[in-house]
């Protein structure tokens, strides 16, 4: 894969008449504006499919009832949608690509405050608050993102920043679904280390078990199956806090454009490209 990349960097870059033209990364405001939309992509995604993921594994959620828990995402996004396109037109996008990573940070903090006991309520309000950020969040990156280019660029950068955008949504959700893995099982070690013979709430638990009917191995396996849940929930918090702090440092990233003052029809310009 990198022999390849390589050879393929060198092509596209001393082609005559190239299929991908990489130098649209000598501009300021494409560079900026595709490396912000790909990260802010690929943490959003990565986190959208985590949340349904930890409801049904570790909390017992179905299908239908994790469903739900992410469909009051549409309710904000559908309002907010048409006043995008209005607002580009009177203010920097810088501006509303900052409102919209406040926005995304402030859910993602609002989730790493979840635990086992949360209710589908809790779940749904931070759900809902990123319906906000959704429909400030495609227009504005790709309005900074083609700004100052030529017009008869415009379609293969608009394509070339889709392109790297998806590539790192895909990252995104394999990177994300990978550490949450690999830091239950550093969470489950640690919480092991308490839960063993010799400790009181330890030996509290296991009396309590046996009293109950259950046997040595079936009281440790009751045992375990609440350490992995809570491990579990553990590493998915600390994703959430983790992307939260991604957010609020893609602010800076974004500010690095200098994108032109936009023309009240140039939101509908990004939204075709896009």
């Amino acid at each position: 894969a990198i022999v390849s990349f390589v050879f393929f960097v060198i092509w596209e870059l001393t082609a005559k008449h190239p299929v991908i033209d990489l130098t649209l990364f000598k501009g300021r405001n494409f560079t900026s504006g595709t490396v912000t939309i790909s990260i802010a992509y690929g943490v959003f995604f990565g986190t959208v499919v985590l949340l349904p993921l930890w409801l049904q594994s570790t909390l017992g959620y179905s299908a239908t009832d994790a469903g739900i828990a992410s469909a009051p995402v549409g309710i904000l996004a559908i309002i907010f949608s048409p006043i995008v396109g209005t607002l580009l037109g009177k203010h920097d996008p810088r501006y509303i690509v900052t409102v919209t990573f406040l926005i995304f940070a402030l859910v993602r903090y609002m989730r790493a405050d979840f635990n086992t006991e949360v209710d589908l309520g809790t779940v749904m309000i931070p759900t809902f608050n990123q319906g906000a950020a959704m429909a400030m969040f495609f227009i504005p990156l790709t309005t900074i993102t083609l700004s100052g280019l030529d017009p008869h660029r415009i379609p293969a950068a608009a394509g070339l920043s889709n392109f790297v955008r998806l590539v790192f949504g895909a990252f995104g959700t394999s990177i994300t679904t990978t550490l949450w893995e690999n830091r239950a099982a550093l969470h489950h070690a640690q919480l092991t280390e308490i839960a063993r013979p010799g400790k009181p709430a330890f030996d509290m638990a296991m009396a309590g078990l046996h009293g109950k009917g259950l046997n040595q191995t079936q009281s440790a396996s009751l045992i375990n199956n609440l350490i992995n849940q809570q491990a579990f929930t553990i590493s998915a918090t600390d994703i959430f806090y983790a992307s939260a702090i991604i957010f609020l440092a893609l602010i800076v990233l974004v500010w690095f454009a200098r994108p032109k003052k936009m023309s009240a029809g140039s939101g509908d310009v990004a939204a075709a490209a896009h």
